[in-house]
């Protein structure tokens, strides 16, 4: 992220079914989405450490992303229209977060099919470390990524949140057939 960018740091915290979510922004787009489970002030002071600037409540530049969350929750959203600021995610960790989307909502992959996927087929611990550090989560869909046994492995918002977004989806594709 850039320091000097007009705004800084914008946020807003939204009301979700799996708990208030902070959605934070820099003038390039979404940089950050926070489950209620961290600490949305410690979230936003290393934001702001970056950004060279203190974090500032905006819902209006936020209301965007407020409504793609809303409208994915509803089941009326596959894939986030919204730009992203992944400028502070490179190397792997970008390349694993670039291949997220293709995982369509309601279906899932396995850590080592991502890591095959980004032409890294022995690197599928790194594929988990790199969806843990997936700084949009939900909007950048690492919950859709399990083990190859089929279990949940690990999820940033929680097992019990992961659990309720591919239940979701999996309703939604259920829906549509």
């Amino acid at each position: 992220m850039e320091t000097g960018d007009a705004d800084g740091i914008v946020y807003e915290v939204v009301d979700s079914p799996v708990g208030p979510l902070l959605l934070a922004a820099t003038v390039a787009g979404l940089v950050r989405v926070a489950f209620s489970g961290e600490d949305h002030g410690a979230v936003l002071t290393d934001l702001a450490r970056h950004a060279g600037g203190p974090a500032r409540r905006r819902p209006e530049r936020l209301a965007e992303a407020a409504g793609e969350l809303d409208e994915y929750f509803a089941g009326r959203r596959d894939v986030f229209d919204l730009p992203l600021d992944l400028r502070r995610v490179g190397g792997f960790r970008r390349a694993v977060l670039d291949r997220l989307p293709k995982i369509g909502r309601g279906a899932t992959a396995t850590y080592a099919e991502v890591a095959a996927g980004t032409g890294n087929p022995a690197a599928a611990r790194a594929v988990g470390a790199a969806c843990g550090a997936n700084p949009l989560p939900i909007v950048v869909p690492c919950h859709r990524v399990v083990r190859g046994d089929g279990s949940l492995g690990g999820y940033l918002g929680g097992t019990e949140t992961k659990r309720m977004l591919l239940d979701l989806e999996a309703s939604w594709r259920r829906a549509a057939v």
